[in-house]
Order: structure tokens, then C-alpha cells, then sequence
């Protein structure tokens, strides 16, 4: 056993030196342990190893295979971009309300059971089987709403075919009775005036009441119509009010992120793709600004979560107020915020980070009882220094790390200013 040790220790040196490897601990057990498989020969660490990997998502097995790693120290990187149990609950709680129809307020029995169970045990949000029954819910979620829309729509229909059929009828009611008066007409102009007839003259007289009697029956039933119509227009008119205050509610819903009321992730997306195009075309100057609040764990810790959105939702109104319409400001993920904010002088935007750091600064935030003094940190890059938009948001959010790596409550530019 000690020789075949000896052999493996041997060759796991020489086949680093020939590769121009360093014999560092972590590439030296990665070696080792592929040298013990040709000599058949089981490693104990190796073998922890390996079945510490099993007990990873496939994902995370694909990503380790890939990225050939073979020791526990080359396995934190990849370990720490899971998420944190503590975030699972605001998690699930997001996944919820967005598989509840928009719309169509109905929730079948399914949908709640589902919700319960990853209510109670968020966790289970990562398995496979979940993810499909997610994936399922998602789907039915579209089609009701879908459905709604369709129902909707087809009220406003009814009502254009309602509003033809009764003008309709009004012009032909009154046509009917335009004719019979029109025959009189030509009756009169027929008859010989010099010598009228009596029984012919009381013949007309009849015809002429009939006429009147006839006219007012149509229009009374044309103004019935109208009267019943109007009534029914009038319904639908409502609901078509309705249906416009019920879509502009999801579509706002689809932009605006639920707590702080400023854009989602996915519409500053849509929004950074028209800025992107307009600077290309017309070289139209902007800062990116990342901005994470300092400690919020802590917030949380401290005086519970509902105080944590109290902060969070009051920062981005702080956000929100002082950022111009013609720039843009969202929600990030989590406790993180990016603005962009277009300028032509430096001091115009140092002008904007000093006012928002000195509202932060000067002011606490209140819940309840309670005075909470936040601080935040930020890191910002000019679009104009990079080649590209990617390039300047990973500027930004190495900034912003440099940021709170250095004592946190400051706002970095990519120049070296400091405020």
C-alpha cells in the first residue's frame, strides 16, 4: 500500500511539472486524485468529494464538470451563487402573486394548495417537480387573463352591433311613415281643386290622421328603442371603462415593481435598449449608478421585515423624486437600485448623487415608533469611457463594491471621486 501511495505521490508531482503547473494544495489534490484512479486506488478525500458533488443540483454538477473542479476551496464560488434561504420567503411570496390571474380574480383550489405548500416550505421552490407545476401555473395564469381580455372585448362588439340595429330602426321607422305621407302628397297634387269632392276631401282628411297617427307610433317605438338602447350602451360603455382601467392596472403592473412602485427589472431592460440606441445614434452622454443600501439585513434583523420595506419602498421615493422624467430609475433586485442619469457637465451629475446622499444623511426613516438611520453606498461609470453598455454596469457594480469594501457609506466614480 505505501509504495503504491509513493507512486501516485511520484507521478501527481511529475505530471504537474510537465503540464507547467504550480504544486499548489488545490492543484495537487486535483492531480492526485485523477493519478489514484489509474492505480485503482481510493482516496478518502477524493471520495467525500465526490459524494458531496452528487448531493448538488444537476446544474451545479454540469457547471463543476465543466469547469474541471475537484476540491472543496475551487467549490465556494459556485456554492455561494446559491440563494439564501433567508430571501426564499419574499421569493415565493412574489411567485404567487404572479401565477394569480391579473385580471380574473378567481383562484381555483389547486392554485391555492400550491401556494400554501411553497408557503410553508419555500425551499421546495428548487425541485424539479415544483418547477414544473410552476411552469403549468404560469401558463394557466396567461390564458385566464387571456380569456378575460377576450370576454371584455366582446362586450364592446355587442355594443357597436346594439348601436347599428337601433339607428336602424330609427331610419326605417321613419322612412315607413315619410312614405305614407309622401302618397298623400301625391294624391293632393292629383286631385282637381277647381271642384272638390266632398267624400273625397273627408277620404284624405282620414288618410292625412291615419298619417299623424301612424308617424307618432313609429317614432314613440323608435324612442322606446333608443330609450332601452341607450340604457344597454350606457352598461356596456361602463364595462368597456372597465376592461380600460383593468388593462392599464396589469400593464402598469407589468413596468412598475410591486413595493416601491419604480420600474421592474425586466422594463428598465426595455428602457436601457432605447437609451443604449439613442447614445449610438446621437452620442447622447449618461452615468449608470448603482446604489445598495448599507446593513439591510440588519434593518430586517432589527425591526423585522415589514420595516425593511418600509425602507426600501421610501429610498425609491427618494429615488423616484429626485431623478428627472427624461432618465430612469429601478429596482434592481433585493436592496440594490440603478439609475440612469444623463448629463453634459460633471457637475450636473455630482450635483444629483450630492442631493440624493444628502437627503439619505440629513433624515431617518421611520416605522412605527421607530427612527431607523440608513446609509447607502454607490458605484458610478460613464457610458461614454466604455465600449459598450455591459461593460459600463460592470464598472458601475465593481464600484459600488469597492464602495462598501472600503467602509461603505459613499458614493465612488469611476475618476476616483469620492462624495
Amino acid at each position: 500500500m505505501d509504495s503504491k501511495v509513493q507512486q501516485v505521490v511520484k507521478e501527481t508531482i511529475l505530471n504537474l511539472h510537465k503540464k507547467g503547473i504550480p504544486a499548489t494544495p488545490s492543484e495537487y489534490q486535483k492531480e492526485f486524485c485523477e493519478i489514484s484512479k489509474v492505480y485503482d486506488f481510493s482516496v478518502q478525500e477524493c471520495e467525500v468529494f465526490k459524494k458531496f458533488v452528487e448531493k448538488l443540483s444537476k446544474n451545479e454538477q454540469i457547471e463543476i464538470k465543466n469547469k474541471e473542479i475537484a476540491t472543496f476551496e475551487d467549490l465556494i464560488p459556485i456554492l455561494l451563487n446559491r440563494v439564501s434561504k433567508e430571501n426564499l420567503d419574499s421569493l415565493a411570496k412574489l411567485f404567487q402573486q404572479s401565477i394569480t390571474p391579473s385580471i380574473s380574480i378567481d383562484i381555483d383550489e389547486d392554485l391555492h394548495k400550491f401556494s400554501v405548500k411553497i408557503g410553508n416550505s419555500p425551499a421546495l421552490m428548487f425541485e424539479d417537480d415544483i418547477q414544473k407545476e410552476m411552469q403549468n401555473f404560469i401558463t394557466k395564469r396567461f390564458e385566464a387573463d387571456k380569456k378575460v381580455v377576450k370576454e371584455k372585448t366582446a362586450e364592446i362588439a355587442k355594443m357597436l352591433t346594439l348601436m347599428g340595429q337601433y339607428f336602424s330602426d330609427a331610419i326605417q321607422s321613419s322612412g315607413n311613415g315619410s312614405k305614407e305621407v309622401s302618397n298623400i302628397k301625391s294624391e293632393i297634387q292629383s286631385m282637381d281643386m277647381q271642384a272638390p269632392n266632398i267624400e273625397t276631401l273627408t277620404n284624405l282628411q282620414s288618410k292625412l290622421i291615419s298619417a299623424a297617427k301612424s308617424i307618432e307610433n313609429e317614432m314613440s317605438n323608435v324612442g322606446e328603442k333608443l330609450s332601452s338602447g341607450k340604457s344597454e350602451v350606457e352598461t356596456l360603455e361602463q364595462k368597456v371603462i372597465q376592461l380600460q382601467e383593468e388593462l392599464e392596472k396589469t400593464r402598469q403592473e407589468s413596468i412598475k415593481d410591486h413595493l416601491t412602485g419604480l420600474l421592474t427589472r425586466r422594463a428598465y431592460d426595455d428602457a436601457i435598449k432605447r437609451i443604449e440606441n439613442n447614445f449610438i445614434r446621437n452620442n447622447t452622454q449618461y452615468a449608470i449608478v448603482f446604489f445598495d443600501l448599507d446593513h439591510f439585513k440588519k434593518i430586517n434583523d432589527s425591526f423585522g421585515h415589514e420595516a425593511g420595506d418600509v425602507v426600501l419602498s421610501t429610498f425609491a421615493k427618494v429615488l423616484g423624486k429626485n431623478t428627472r422624467d427624461l432618465d430612469v430609475v429601478s429596482r434592481y433586485g433585493g436592496e440594490e437600485f440603478v439609475a440612469i442619469v444623463h448629463f453634459n457637465l460633471k457637475r450636473e451629475l455630482l450635483k444629483y448623487l450630492k442631493r440624493i446622499k444628502s437627503i439619505i444623511q440629513e433624515n431617518n426613516f421611520l416605522y412605527k415608533n421607530n427612527k431607523i438611520h440608513v446609509t447607502f453606498s454607490a458605484g458610478v461609470a460613464i457610458r461614454n469611457n466604455h465600449s459598450s453598455y455591459d461593460s459600463t454596469i460592470q464598472k458601475s457594480d465593481m464600484l459600488l463594491y469597492q464602495a462598501k469594501e472600503s467602509g461603505r457609506n459613499k458614493i465612488i466614480l469611476e475618476d476616483g471621486t469620492v462624495i
